[in-house]
């Protein structure tokens, strides 16, 4: 699933090309907006809230999410799409203040038209993100650390922090030596939250996210799908197992044994005899 990073750099992409053009074609392929209509109407904006997605379009707003697939796509008139129309979900064509594009993005989900006015009945919910211009670090600390489950589901949470992903919820922990089951409550919130904060802002503006710096094919990452290889810092073998909020949710965790621990005093996830790893659940 794309993290937050990833949707900050899709809504300025799209917001340079189609802000201030006038749309001539708007056509919403899903049944709840297959009739709505916007042409010759002003696209205003393209801005991101976590991993949520908000174009402006006259007095309503347009909102996508991506979640595991979804993706927008930038064309010039008469320009090949680079996958079958049957995926396309939206296609949103202005005649700009410079030149046309036509934005269409493919196997979105959570396709809704709303008054702009009426935005936070879709986004109201999230906590606060690392990436927009109202960033409240304290809030999201509280937030965090009053989530009793283990921190890498809690990092998760939308509702306490917009944009961290599995990706990033394995990298932070990493970092800050924290075990992924220990509880968010037991936590130093706060440390976390600004190391999130300077990781996915680190990443807002790069091609190829990294976490350790280097940008070269199979070193970006300490833990995040490394299982059975040398961890980077002490050579650990890297160990993967699964937590979520409840089983339609899970995610693979990965971390280092040795660089990291549990505050408590927690004994990390049990191996299984396959050689992965159950987490034990709070």
């Amino acid at each position: 699933m794309p993290e937050g990073d990833t949707v900050h750099r899709t809504a300025r992409r799209l917001d340079d090309a189609l802000a201030g053009g006038t749309v001539t074609r708007f056509d919403l392929r899903v049944p709840q907006a297959a009739t709505a209509e916007a042409t010759g109407e002003v696209v205003h904006g393209v801005v991101a809230r976590g991993k949520h997605l908000l174009m402006r379009v006259g007095d309503r707003t347009l909102h996508s999410h991506l979640k595991m697939e979804g993706e927008w796509h930038l064309y010039r008139p008469g320009e090949r799409w680079r996958k079958p129309g049957f995926k396309a979900r939206a296609v949103v064509a202005v005649d700009g203040p410079r030149v046309a594009y036509e934005a269409v993005g493919f196997d979105l989900a959570d396709i809704a038209l709303v008054a702009t006015a009426a935005e936070e009945s879709l986004v109201g919910h999230l906590g606060p993100d690392p990436l927009s211009g109202d960033w409240d670090p304290a809030e999201a600390a509280r937030r965090l650390g009053a989530d009793p489950r283990p921190i890498h589901v809690a990092l998760q949470d939308q509702r306490s922090i917009a944009g961290f992903g599995n990706e990033y919820a394995n990298e932070i922990l990493f970092v800050v030596g924290i075990l992924p089951t220990t509880p968010a409550t037991q936590t130093d919130a706060a440390a976390v939250v600004d190391l999130g904060a300077r990781m996915i802002r680190a990443n807002r503006d790069r091609v190829e996210r990294t976490f350790t710096g280097d940008s070269r094919r199979g070193r970006t990452t300490w833990v995040y799908r490394r299982e059975g290889r040398p961890c980077r810092r002490c050579g650990t073998l890297i160990r993967a197992g699964t937590l979520g909020a409840d089983p339609t949710r899970e995610r693979i965790v990965f971390w280092c044994p040795n660089c990291q621990r549990a505050s408590t005093g927690e004994n990390p996830p049990e191996a299984r005899e396959d050689g992965r790893t159950t987490s034990h659940r709070s």
